[in-house]
């Protein structure tokens, strides 16, 4: 299978990096799976950057599987991961507006054949986001970006992990976190050779 890795932080010590990239891409070469990444805060994201998101809409184009890693920072992924989702997931290339009436239109998905997982790290603890803040970056994410250009799945809200408190945390805590990578990969591997 075809892998897209994504990985959208600055720092190569931080957990996103160092532990799930590394997890991720660990996991696909011990199977010898095809992979390409897309390194976001290795990139030159100067303008004009054309070239640059052509060059990540190939890979999309030429991906089955997506893996997208980021941090929450003021609720929201990275600035390099929002801008790789404003900028690449454009109409035209992964979705469309179907007009139902003069003021009102769906978006029609194009990227429907991808599979999409994504890990989100927070340093918050799991209670107020899920509670006062009613799990507003998880669903932001999923209805508002990947229904869009992935269609409506309920795949992708399991399939979209949260970790919390991650600079808080056992280094236990950690490894527990790193192993349903594993095994989330492994079950990826596992549904794509059959």
């Amino acid at each position: 299978m075809k892998n897209l890795i994504i990985i959208g932080h600055p720092d190569k010590n931080s957990f996103c990096y160092n532990g799930i990239f590394k997890t991720v891409l660990s996991e696909l070469q011990n199977k010898s799976e095809e992979i390409e990444i897309i390194d976001l805060y290795r990139c030159s994201f100067a303008r004009p950057r054309d070239q640059l998101v052509e060059s990540f809409k190939k890979l999309i184009t030429w991906s089955e599987n997506i893996y997208i890693i980021s941090p929450v920072w003021w609720f929201r992924l990275t600035p390099r991961t929002e801008t790789f989702f404003d900028e690449v997931f454009t109409p035209g290339f992964a979705y469309k507006f179907i007009n139902i009436t003069k003021t009102y239109a769906y978006p029609k998905p194009f990227l429907k054949d991808k599979k999409v997982r994504t890990y989100i790290t927070h340093g918050s603890p799991s209670l107020p986001v899920l509670t006062l803040y009613v799990n507003s970056v998880k669903l932001r994410l999923v209805m508002g970006v990947y229904t869009f250009v992935f269609g409506w799945r309920l795949s992708l809200f399991t399939k979209t992990k949260q970790f919390w408190s991650v600079p808080f945390v056992s280094d236990a805590k950690r490894k527990k976190y790193l192993e349903s990578v594993k095994r989330d990969i492994k079950k990826d591997i596992l549904k794509n050779t059959r």
